[in-house]
């Protein structure tokens, strides 16, 4: 399995799990565009980065069309909060769910998939949630947004597979991050998925040895 020859966009590339693809993509033989609302460091890597507001969707469309031709775009961007119950509708959290994980997925894709259709080839991985296929108390905003994902990911692909077009998503469970231990310092962090680990299976998914795999929901949980 490689990414040669490839061009792999990767959005919400600042945070732990984007820093993982974009490494693995570059390790992989990659050409790797990294995108984000801001960017705590610009290292000499030779990976491209770009400022972004994924949720606004013109801007998105715009800075798709500049990029130029692509490959594999890996949708890592989103986020998770809970705390709030079902019946709290009136809740901003609601709608930051919605926005931070639906609305940057939606965006990336509508200003990719035109690239992908006209060269008749390409790749899409998103990133639902093992705790999204079904409901959990006090992560109701959290569980629909991520579900929202899911059925996109298993709509689309039903829409485009027999264009040459592959569109995935993996189910992690708890990735080991510094602040989900920060969060849960209790916790057995060795049970927990890796980022690298979880970046290995997305990075699978853009390839062209999963050329065969379309509406693929994959959990991605350790020994969670």
């Amino acid at each position: 399995m490689d990414l040669k020859g490839k061009v792999v966009v990767v959005t919400g590339a600042n945070g732990i799990l984007g820093q993982a693809v974009l490494a693995r993509s570059q390790a992989l033989g990659a050409a790797v565009i990294g995108l984000d609302i801001h960017f705590d460091a610009l290292p000499g890597d030779g990976v491209r980065r770009e400022r972004l507001d994924l949720t606004d969707k013109q801007a998105t469309e715009d800075l798709f069309h500049r990029l130029g031709p692509m490959h594999v775009l890996f949708n890592v961007a989103g986020g998770f909060a809970m705390g709030e119950t079902a019946y709290e509708v009136a809740s901003p959290q609601w709608e930051a769910m919605f926005k931070i994980n639906v609305a940057t997925t939606q965006n990336a894709i509508h200003a990719a998939m035109p690239l992908f259709l006209q060269q008749g080839r390409g790749s899409i991985v998103n990133i639902g949630a093992m705790s999204a296929r079904e409901g959990q108390a006090n992560m109701s905003a959290y569980c629909a947004a991520k579900s929202v994902v899911m059925r996109l990911t298993e709509s689309l692909s039903k829409e485009v597979r027999a264009k040459g077009v592959n569109v995935n998503a993996v189910l992690p469970s708890i990735i080991d991050t510094p602040r989900n231990r920060q969060d849960m310092p209790e916790a057995d962090f060795s049970r927990w998925v890796k980022p690298d680990d979880l970046a290995k299976v997305i990075c699978f998914l853009g390839s062209e040895a999963a050329v065969a795999i379309h509406g693929a929901l994959i959990p991605v949980v350790g020994l969670s």
